[in-house]
């Protein structure tokens, strides 16, 4: 690759790790970015995008010449679907989760807003507009992206995302995906690594009995509720949701 070439748009995601749907997680060819005056390559498997003021958007992480987070992320824009976008900028502007903490995030709401502005006029921004509006910090997966956004659209009340729970004594019970605090409900989603670990299975088990011991109604999302029966799984929060918020109010008149 020729020094002032970088790569971008779905090559640069993968670099990142930003999650993204399988066909495109997968995808084998290589994105190439050039400048304006360059001629993007023409060799199998690479496909080259022209680029206007290419230099400034330019870093090198983890040895590679990419495009900067923000300006990868207003390209998937043309790509993606609306909520693999937000869940792109979810992760980007959240760290990518480890076994001990989180990665630093890397970029900032602010970074997005402005890349967003630079990107009036090409191909997806106005899904790159629609998406920002609804990107959110401390996000743990695209799929809890999913399901915020399933319920919102619903026309179910915007979750709290990773909200610390305590108890009435003060102790830390948890920091669950989404929450609804009012109706003292929970939402946590279990994706299949959660069964591959006999202590993480356990651990999950515990948590649960942790937050229901305190009053908390806890509802386990899985793939198939996001992915595959959206209105069944919509219509169960929405149900019980009902019956915690009914519930409270007699306990709050008695």
């Amino acid at each position: 690759m020729s020094p002032g070439h970088a790569f971008s748009q779905v090559t640069a995601a993968q670099l990142y790790r930003i999650p993204l749907a399988l066909r495109w997680e997968t995808s084998a060819i290589l994105h190439v970015a050039v400048n304006e005056y360059d001629e993007p390559p023409d060799v199998v498997g690479v496909r080259g995008h022209r680029f206007v003021g290419l230099a400034d958007h330019v870093r090198t992480f983890r040895g590679f010449r990419v495009t900067d987070p923000a300006i990868t992320w207003c390209h998937l824009g043309a790509i993606l679907s609306l909520y693999d976008l937000v869940a792109a900028g979810d992760f980007l502007v959240s760290g990518r989760v480890l076994d001990n903490g989180r990665e630093s995030p890397l970029a900032t709401i602010a970074e997005l807003t402005k890349a967003a502005r630079e990107f009036r006029g090409h191909r997806g921004v106005r899904n790159v507009r629609a998406a920002l509006e609804r990107v959110r910090t401390d996000v743990d997966s695209r799929p809890e992206t999913w399901t915020r956004l399933l319920l919102i659209d619903a026309g179910l009340p915007e979750p709290v995302v990773n909200l610390p729970i305590y108890s009435a004594s003060g102790e830390r019970l948890g920091k669950p995906d989404l929450a609804y605090q009012e109706a003292r409900t929970l939402l946590e989603y279990e994706g299949d690594e959660h069964r591959v670990s006999k202590s993480r299975f356990r651990s999950d088990i515990a948590r649960r009995e942790r937050f229901e011991a305190n009053g908390w109604r806890v509802i386990r999302v899985t793939a198939d509720d996001v992915f595959t029966s959206p209105r069944v799984f919509v219509a169960r929060v929405r149900r019980i949701l009902m019956q915690q918020s009914h519930a409270r109010s007699e306990s709050w008149s008695s």
